[in-house]
């Protein structure tokens, strides 16, 4: 070997070495900012695979639990992953909370559908509680459960306790006494989006239906009061009508009391946070894995009158909610009125790439606005 064969020898391999040392020090670099739409790698250097999900801040630690999708299929063949962060932008992989199985009796077996999974402390109890939205194997869309899981361990494992549908014998608190006495006869309201068939689900058609068997429950969240009082939120009535249902006091079932919001309106993906007393929800419309505009809606009690606003989105894109569908709202801890939408964008034909939006709400006139941006921190709350 001649001296000029050693000295690019050496040249190639001192370049080779920076290269892989660089390599590994924007590997370490932690993220500063948020960029909405963007793959976002967790500390092993996958795509954040919590779709659907929601966070739970405990003990100085954020926790984001969401379904784990594959590159085929939505359903669910792995389960609810969590992962961890003290500062939002970057986050552990804290691995499986909670496992679907191989049995075949099982109402969580490989291959159900969950959706939505958001977990809640009590503590009282000091349990941490799950809820999703759960679909038979092999059956579609038919079951519209609400299922629970509980750990005493905020990463899990979850022990499955039951899945079925909600509040069965008992009829909302806003529908009067007087309806619930008139029976509606479903032959007369066959056909849909018609004015004689909103007047009828407004009084109550899916809820008779489906008195006994309990209410139907797909997109779903729970919010926890300040008060400690928990509900569930969530889409019923063929996803035609929003359910807030109150659970008991160690979280884990409902109590029978709930309410009807936006009867016929078709609502999903609801997500609620409170700011100064008042109560907001951001919902969507119903549009398969498309986006859609957003809806808004204030209340000053939880269980009490909705009111109906305007989308909060502004801005190019806000028709379709920036190409994104609401999953939670979460209030930024240490910070006053800091809260953030979190949002997924969908991509049914290779679901594992599904991508995150977190935008910041902001206020104008008391009401929650959203705005794109490219990419942003926390430091728009100051």
């Amino acid at each position: 070997m001649n001296k000029f064969e050693l000295k690019y020898r050496l040249s190639f391999f001192i370049g080779c070495v920076l290269i892989l040392l660089s390599a590994g020090v924007q590997a370490q670099q932690k993220l500063q900012q948020f960029k909405p739409g963007a793959l976002w790698m967790d500390d092993k250097g996958n795509h954040i695979n919590a779709h659907g999900g929601g966070i739970l801040f405990y003990n100085g630690m954020y926790y984001w639990f969401g379904e784990h999708k594959g590159e085929g299929s939505n359903n669910a063949y792995v389960g609810v992953t969590v992962y961890a962060s003290k500062d939002l932008y970057n986050w552990k992989n804290e691995g499986v909370a909670f496992n679907v199985n191989d049995d075949k009796a099982s109402l969580t077996q490989r291959g159900s559908i969950i959706e939505r999974p958001k977990v809640i402390h009590n503590k009282h109890t000091k349990q941490f509680v799950m809820y999703f939205h759960l679909e038979l194997a092999g059956q579609g869309y038919g079951a519209a459960y609400a299922a629970v899981a509980v750990s005493d361990k905020v990463t899990g494992p979850y022990k499955f306790l039951r899945a079925s549908r909600v509040n069965p014998g008992h009829w909302p608190l806003n529908i009067p006494g007087g309806d619930r006495r008139q029976r509606i006869n479903p032959d007369d309201y066959k056909t849909w989006w018609t004015d004689k068939w909103r007047e009828g689900v407004e009084k109550g058609l899916f809820v008779q239906e489906h008195l006994y068997s309990g209410q139907m429950s797909r997109d779903m969240t729970l919010f926890v009061d300040d008060d400690s009082k928990a509900y569930h939120i969530y889409s019923s009535e063929e996803n035609l009508t929003l359910h807030i249902a109150e659970l008991s006091d160690d979280y884990t079932q409902h109590t029978g009391k709930y309410i009807r919001i936006a009867p016929a309106g078709h609502n999903e993906a609801p997500a609620i946070f409170k700011r100064n007393g008042k109560y907001y929800m951001i919902t969507s419309g119903c549009t398969g894995w498309d986006p859609n505009a957003a809806r808004l809606l204030v209340a000053d009690q939880i269980m009490g009158e909705w009111k109906l606003l305007p989308n909060p989105c502004v801005g190019d894109g806000a028709d379709k909610t920036f190409q994104s569908q609401g999953t939670y709202i979460l209030p930024v801890a240490g910070k006053k009125d800091a809260f953030i939408f979190m949002a997924d964008r969908w991509r049914p034909k290779n679901p594992i790439d599904g991508r995150y939006v977190w935008l910041p709400v902001q206020f104008k006139n008391e009401l929650p606005v959203l705005s794109w941006l490219d990419e942003w921190d926390l430091k728009v709350f100051d």
